[in-house]
Order: structure tokens, then sequence, then C-alpha cells
């Protein structure tokens, strides 16, 4: 479906023509006549899908040459690169057309602080804003919503998961209830139809896509590992492709996030880690760095893996499985993106062979299990079920590390084992 039978207005296709957007994509063409006509929506749709385009330009279309005073649509997304790569967007769509948008959430010096609050005081017309930031400020009673429209929540299940949900709640309070609700989730779980029900106030409609799988680009393969060889294994990967210039590392704690580039940058590979630990500025330097080619390694969490938008990833690598089978693919999703090669490595230790299987059911595809190379030592038995623990590799001849000493039983004259912590009756 082309962009142009939409309707829009004159202004947004000419912003449009200079994207070289023509085709929309399925979550666009289901969500935008449902927001278009103003109804509430919970739509369920990967990172990647198209689904920021899906509520932004049908809200464009409402409010090109809009003349109210007042704040018209809050768009609330989970995370600051996730607000940024939003207002982006707005940034570029709204090139031809008079809509004002404003962005809220932490960092930042005390000039920033004032642009945030006035941009609710005088009204925006656009604000993005994540969470926490955006109810201090309106904990302040700032705040003009006599005109406001439209409530947006993007990755609402993320927002879930990141604690967010009694934020959500207090910010509604604050917001007129003549409204139109506007959900993106990756999952349609039953807390996110739950939340929908308690915001909305229409029963929302309900757009669902199924999960996609990664691009055919990408090229998948698992290493079965001991946690103490991924190191190595890491050193052996990168070491095979040294033509990849921007490899993307995922793992699922912030706390491991400093290890691991510590011990890369051991190995002598430009590396550098981003999470929620850091502050605003220091994340914008680490993804600038690493989006020009600065930094060759960047280690990340998994909220950060649906808020990077950065094109050409040669690699991904799953330092860890993921928890949920669908942050496999937000993750992997990050290179071979528009029709590009990629490749896709996961590091997988025995506890965590079940959630690949998982992962392998969800994608429908079986990944290739690369051979251990052998000054790395012996790799664990591919098991996906409960019966039996494989073997630690202290257990295998190969293995290099200590191996924990335990005193012999001394035996009895009849043969029997004493124990060597007690006295013998």
């Amino acid at each position: 479906m082309k962009f142009t039978e939409f309707n829009f207005d004159s202004q947004l296709l000419e912003a449009l023509s200079y994207t070289a957007f023509e085709d929309a994509t399925p979550i666009q063409e289901e969500a935008i006549p449902v927001i278009s006509a103003g109804k509430d929506i919970i739509a369920c749709a990967q990172t990647g899908t198209g689904k920021t385009g899906a509520f932004l330009l049908p809200i464009l279309n409402k409010i090109v040459n809009r003349e109210e005073e007042g704040v018209n649509t809050l768009i609330i997304a989970p995370t600051r690169e996730l607000v940024i790569q939003i207002e982006q967007q707005i940034q570029g769509l709204a090139y031809f057309i008079n809509v004002s948008s404003q962005t809220i959430y932490g960092g930042g010096d005390g000039k920033d602080w004032e642009a945030r609050k006035n941009s609710l005081k005088n009204g925006t017309d656009i604000v993005v804003a994540t969470p926490g930031k955006l109810l201090a400020i309106l904990t302040l009673g700032i705040g003009n919503f006599k005109k406001f429209q439209h409530l947006v929540l993007d990755e609402a299940d993320r927002m879930l998961d990141m604690g967010f949900l009694e934020d959500i709640k207090k910010i509604i309070t604050y917001l007129p209830e003549s409204r139109q609700t506007i959900m993106f989730s990756a999952t349609m779980s039953d807390p996110i139809r739950q939340l929908a029900q308690k915001i909305a106030k229409t029963k929302p409609e309900e757009v669902s896509l199924a999960i996609a799988k990664p691009a055919a680009g990408v090229d998948h393969k698992a290493h079965l590992c001991y946690d103490e060889q991924k190191n190595k294994l890491l050193d052996h990967i990168l070491k095979a492709r040294p033509d990849f210039e921007s490899i993307i590392l995922f793992t699922s704690t912030k706390s491991k996030v400093g290890d691991i580039v510590r011990a890369l940058k051991t190995f002598g590979y430009s590396t550098d880690g981003i999470s929620s630990n850091l502050e605003q500025r220091q994340r914008e330097i680490v993804l600038g760095n690493f989006a020009s080619r600065q930094t060759r390694i960047l280690v990340a969490t998994d909220v950060m893996s649906r808020g990077i938008d950065i094109k050409e990833i040669n690699m991904v690598i799953n330092y860890d499985v993921p928890n949920d089978a669908a942050d496999y693919v937000h993750r992997v999703g990050r290179t071979a993106r528009a029709n590009t090669k990629g490749e896709a490595f996961t590091l997988v230790n025995p506890k965590d062979m079940p959630r690949l299987k998982r992962i392998e059911d969800l994608i429908e595809s079986k990944i290739p299990k690369e051979a251990m190379p052998e000054e790395i030592g012996k790799a664990p038995e591919w098991r996906t079920t409960k019966g039996g623990k494989p073997n630690h590799p202290s257990k295998n001849k190969n293995f290099k590390g200590k191996k924990k000493w335990h005193p012999k039983k001394k035996k009895d004259g009849n043969n029997n084992k004493l124990d060597n912590n007690k006295g013998n009756a």
C-alpha cells in the first residue's frame, strides 16, 4: 500500500517523498487507519517494522497547521535512546510542516531542564519523554494539557519490565480523560492488555503482527561453552573477522558490561560499553563513537537492543542467551538490515541450552553449533532436558583451569570408608 493512499496532507506527503519511503509496512497499513479514525488502539509490533511511523504519521497529519496552544501529543518511551530516536523521526518528517516537539529525559544541564519545563508549560505540540523525568516535572504543577489529544506508550512491555507501571499511572492522572490512547508493544501479553484496559477510555482495537523472523541475511551460529571459556571464544571469533568494523555484543545484565569491556580491551580490541549506569552525555559520546567507527565493539544490555539504530552492523554477539526468545530477534535485528548480510553468534552455557531451543522453535530454524577450538578446551554436550548435567570442564583432560582438591576417604581394616573430618567411634 502506498502512503499516498492514506489521504495525508500534501505537506506531509512532500516530507515523506524526501525520505524515499513510498510503501507502508504491514503494521502501518493496519494501524494508521485506526489511529486516523481517533480510536484507542493496542498494537503488537517489533522494532524495525516501522511502528514509529505507524503512530507518528497519523498524528502529524492531524496536527499539521495546528494553531491551538498547549501540548497536543505525549509520547512516553522506556529509554533515553528511544526518546531521541523518536524525536529524530519527528524532526525528519516535520521538516515541511509547522509542528514543534521537545524531548524530556535525564541528563543535561540547567538550560536543558528549563527548556523541558517550558515545553510543558507553554505547550509544545509533541512531547517525547521517559516516565521518571516527565513525572518529576508534572509533580511541580507544570503542564498545559487543555488541548491535549493523544497519549502514546511506545515499547509498553519494556516499560512494565523496567518497573515504570506506577509512574505511568501517576502521569495519567495529570492528563484529561478525553483523549486517544495509543499503545505499541513487542508482545501482546495479559499485563499489556490489563494496562490498556486501565488507561484507555474505550475498548482498544487490537492490531497484532506475528513476531517477525530475523532477516534472511543473518547467518546464525552458536558455540556451546562454559562461562569460563567465553572470553577466549570471543577472542577466537573476533580474530577470524578482522574486516568487521562494527560489532554489538549483548549481555543480559548491566553488571557484566564493564567486565566484558575490560576483557576485550585486554585482548587489544577497541571496545566501549553502554548501560543505564552511564550519564546521558556519556551515553551519547559512546554511541557517537560507535556510529562513526571510532569504536569497533559496543557492549550493551537488552534494554539497549530496542534503542540502538545504527546502520551496517557486521555482527551481533550474544554473550548470554536472552531470557525471552523474542529478545533474540530484537538483538540480531541490529544486523543484516536493508537486505545486507550479517552474522549472529550466541555463546551458550549448559543452563542456557533450553533457552536456545526455545529460540530455535520461535524462528523455526536450527542454529548451527560450531566446533570448539582445541586450544580452548572441550565443549559441553547439547542437552535441552533436565535429565542430568553436562560435565564441568574440570572433568575434561584438556581443561586449562585449576581443579578443586578433595581429600581421599580413608578405609579401615574391613575396607569401610572413614570420615576424614570426624573421630572414629
